[in-house]
């Protein structure tokens, strides 16, 4: 038989795992696929996550009918090594052709994984082929500088569509308590759904806070953002998800609401900018936020201010730059974002400077002191 292991941590399962499982299936001629949840997977850890019962439920229901579910590796606890399940299953299947199926971007990894020699001596890797032709030919000069070119069972390419999905938006929807059915087939969002998946304590009372549903989307965009770029910045998913989450929060309270009472504003703050500090409020006091880097990063999300915190460096400049923004000059400034991140500040900084002088806007102090904190920083 032709057997296919697909492992990862699956956190969640989503669409673009099952496309690459069915395109391995025709190309491979595979008789089965064995889908492997980790148990704990090395260098993923402090993101929004679930128990592995559930990652394995979820697997079950997505993969139902395509491929079956093993619990080898949660069953045997600890961290999730590649070799040691590869070494399993070549010992349960002495006879039959084993692939081990992986993206490009695993590809590109794999000479620095744990001992994979003892990999490429049980398995063939699979790599789906998305037609990142540069990428791959720069994993394959890397693999055979490592391996001396015919090591072990070598390396098979297959033919995959590329599927624009990733588990950080599906865990970062579901953590608003938001239907995930466009990213994971519908049984699977049913149960993220109906069990309260990746939920975060509050995070579905935002909508109703904020009580406008551009705002609400631009919210949804910028948790997205903040938690698909933490790690860049050492900021944990969660604390980066809470952040965006609550940053408007306050935006469109009307005065006299009761969210807002004790509420005393700085003075001399411009009107736009007076929702940062009544969002830091509402965030403590109405919704129990007592994480003092949270409260700065919203308290000057809008303004910024000298010599920002990572996380609030993130949360001003996923605010800015968010997939719906579309002022003159986003594209350029979100290509200086995934380049540089203080460079990125800067810039964002000098346009919103530019943009307050040519629209008469009164430019708050803060941004000014920013801005000339950052320049010199730079320097």
């Amino acid at each position: 038989m032709n057997i296919a292991i697909f492992g990862g941590s699956f956190n969640p399962v989503h669409n673009g795992h099952i496309n690459l499982v069915k395109a391995a299936k025709t190309a491979l001629k595979l008789d089965k696929v064995i889908i492997m949840p980790t148990f704990v997977t090395p260098k993923k850890v402090g993101r929004l996550g679930i128990t592995t019962y559930a990652r394995s439920e979820l697997c079950r229901k997505a993969f139902e009918g395509i491929a079956e579910v093993s619990d080898y590796e949660m069953n045997k606890g600890g961290v999730s090594y590649s070799y040691e399940t590869c070494e399993h299953f070549k010992k349960q299947y002495p006879n039959d052709k084993l692939y081990f199926l992986m993206g490009a971007d695993s590809y590109s990894t794999f000479p620095d994984w744990k001992l994979p020699l003892r990999i490429l001596d049980c398995v063939t890797l699979a790599v789906c082929d998305r037609g990142d032709k540069e990428n791959l030919e720069r994993a394959d000069k890397n693999f055979k500088k490592k391996f001396h070119f015919g090591i072990g069972s070598g390396v098979e390419k297959f033919e995959c569509s590329r599927v624009d999905v990733s588990s950080t938006r599906i865990r970062t929807l579901a953590a608003f308590g938001e239907w995930v059915g466009e990213y994971v087939p519908e049984n699977a969002a049913d149960y993220i759904l109906d069990n309260n998946l990746y939920a975060l304590p509050d995070l579905d009372k935002v909508e109703d806070c904020i009580n406008n549903g551009k705002r609400y989307g631009h919210t949804l965009r910028v948790a997205i953002m903040a938690a698909e770029n933490c790690t860049r910045f050492g900021v944990d998913e969660i604390t980066a998800v809470k952040a965006a989450a609550f940053h408007d929060c306050a935006k469109y309270l009307k005065e006299g609401d009761n969210k807002l009472k004790g509420f005393v504003c700085p003075e001399g703050v411009p009107a736009p900018v007076v929702h940062q500090y009544s969002g830091a409020y509402v965030a403590k006091n109405y919704f129990n936020i007592q994480d003092e880097n949270i409260l700065d990063a919203i308290r000057f999300h809008a303004s910024g201010k000298e010599d920002m915190s990572p996380l609030a460096k993130l949360l001003y400049l996923c605010d800015m730059l968010e997939e719906g923004r579309t002022f003159d000059g986003v594209e350029r400034l979100r290509e200086i974002f995934y380049e540089d991140i203080d460079k990125c500040l800067l810039a964002c900084l000098e346009h919103q400077l530019k943009y307050l002088k040519k629209s008469g806007e009164e430019i708050y102090p803060l941004t000014r002191q920013a801005y000339n904190f950052y320049k010199e920083i730079l320097k």
